[in-house]
């Protein structure tokens, strides 16, 4: 996976963000000032950058300056539509204001590294490999036909792998709207990628909320 820099000051929220993104196969490494955060990018190579604004010593808009090449996603709470303007403009890959969903926030990593080419382009375990680019999984190098809605599934439950996603979440990532009452059809696709795949100790459902891929 990614190789991330977290310049956050706020310790929660730094450990918050490394904890969640290395449990989805990222390694992250933190830095609490704008002057380390600076130091750090231009030290060393980085597959993405996730930056506060506030910082001490340094500004993220200042930072963002010097960096060049290295996919930047600011995480601040500065929400103001001419601050998104100007980190935008400095060429940030994303401008995501606090607070945040922090699922979100994995997904928008995941998206900026897509873009990038950063990320792996597939995905194994249990003999099972699956193919983003080309969405397509096989078992034991035979192909295993899933429909476009299972793959979009397997997909988010694999890039937040060991999160528990409620079926609400899940319908706003995969089906793209908001939960109205009726969350049967995730279950009902959850079972059949489970029947496909063989993998139904894998993906665990969580009592009262959802399902997690466990790996």
């Amino acid at each position: 996976m990614a190789k991330i820099l977290i310049v956050e000051d706020e310790k929660a929220i730094n450990d918050l963000i490394r904890f969640n993104l290395e449990l989805v196969g990222h390694k992250c490494f933190q830095v609490f000032d704008g002057k380390a955060g600076l130091e750090e990018a231009f030290g060393a190579k980085y597959d993405l950058i996730i930056l506060d604004v506030m910082l001490p010593e340094y500004s993220g808009f200042e930072i963002m300056e010097y960096i060049e090449e290295t996919p930047v996603i600011f995480v601040t709470a500065r929400s103001a539509p001419n601050d998104k303007i100007k980190g935008l403009r400095l060429g940030a890959d994303d401008y995501i204001t606090k607070p945040f969903d922090i699922l979100e926030l994995v997904e928008r990593v995941k998206a900026v590294l897509r873009r990038t080419k950063a990320d792996t382009a597939y995905f194994e375990f249990d003999g099972i490999r699956i193919e983003f680019d080309n969405r397509r999984v096989y078992k034991n190098g035979e192909e295993i036909q899933l429909k476009p809605r299972e793959f979009d599934l397997l997909e988010v439950l694999v890039n937040n792998r060991n999160l528990a996603l409620s079926r609400e979440k899940l319908l706003r990532l995969v089906w793209e709207f908001d939960y109205e009452g009726d969350t049967r059809t995730v279950d009902v696709h959850i079972q059949r990628i489970r029947q496909k795949l063989g993998i139904a100790e894998r993906i665990q459902t969580v009592y009262k909320t959802g399902y997690r891929f466990e790996i």
